[in-house]
């Protein structure tokens, strides 16, 4: 049986685009391109939302404990039940957040300049900082040290008035 056509010119495949070949062009590559850049935008969204929680988890963590750092000093009975507590407060917070405890720095420092830490009516400032560790960064070529973020909280309490330790 022969295929009938008005035309002289030969039948094409159906859906076909004269000049693009038998495929008939782009049909189909959507999926393909929706696929592709679903995955190119993908995964650093997902690296980005695991980078913000760890950054998150530790801001929480040094944040914890500067406050409770400094609610505990005000609370002392003398300047070294003082510091055992903000050494105490802060390992705990060390160890619920999973900070490292080698790059956790502590400062205690108390308002007005010159007086005892704590002593009544001074205010005990305590800063926390430490560097996240950014999670999937290798430790060559010193990326794991550059690839970290610092973060820092600070708190401030005040000592009672009446407080009649030291």
């Amino acid at each position: 049986m022969l295929l009938w056509s008005r035309s002289r010119k030969a039948a094409e495949p159906r859906g076909a685009t004269p000049g693009r070949g038998p495929l008939g062009g782009d049909e189909g590559s959507a999926a393909l391109e929706f696929i592709g850049l679903g995955v190119v935008l993908l995964v650093p969204l997902v690296y980005l939302v695991l980078a913000l929680g760890a950054i998150q988890g530790q801001l929480l963590g040094v944040e914890s404990a500067a406050r409770h750092a400094a609610r505990t000093m005000s609370g002392a009975s003398d300047e070294r039940d003082a510091a055992a507590r903000a050494d105490a407060t802060v390992q705990s917070a060390i160890e619920e957040y999973g900070m490292d405890p080698g790059s956790v720095q502590v400062a205690i420092r108390c308002l007005p300049e010159g007086a005892g830490c704590p002593s009544a009516g001074a205010t005990v400032v305590v800063t926390v900082t430490t560097k996240v560790a950014l999670p999937l960064v290798p430790s060559v070529f010193g990326l794991d040290r550059i690839g970290t973020v610092p973060v820092q909280a600070s708190s401030a309490y005040k000592v009672s008035r009446t407080w009649a330790g030291g």
